[in-house]
């Protein structure tokens, strides 16, 4: 897999675990974000009220870090894991998580 050695790859993953036997998911949401944290070359993790928005410089550290947040929730005792992934490579550019809100914030500035 060829890929600019500044890329930078943003995805977001948002799991829901079922079975747990509770209303209440922060138990595995936890378990899931510090497994996406210590994954090798993630460089940027966000926790929001419905996912965990990630950073990395390749595909391969996306993909284990995915993998490492279902391992993680398994290990909580979760009986079956729903999980909504999105993945943005973007070829031209490389941009920050923070970069992208920071273009969104300066336009909305101009108009409010």
């Amino acid at each position: 897999m060829s890929t600019n050695s500044n890329q930078t790859l943003h995805a977001e993953i948002s799991i829901v675990p079922v079975g747990t036997g509770s209303t209440s998911i922060s138990k595995e949401v936890a378990a899931a974000f510090e497994a996406i944290r210590k994954t090798k070359d993630i460089t940027t993790t966000k926790l929001t009220a419905m996912g965990t928005q990630i950073e990395a410089r390749n595909m391969r550290a996306i993909l284990n870090a995915i993998e490492a947040a279902h391992e993680a929730v398994k290990s909580t005792g979760a009986k079956r894991i729903i999980s909504t992934i999105r993945i943005a490579e973007r070829l031209d550019a490389s941009k920050r998580l923070e970069d992208e809100i920071e273009s969104v914030t300066e336009k909305l500035s101009k108009e409010w």
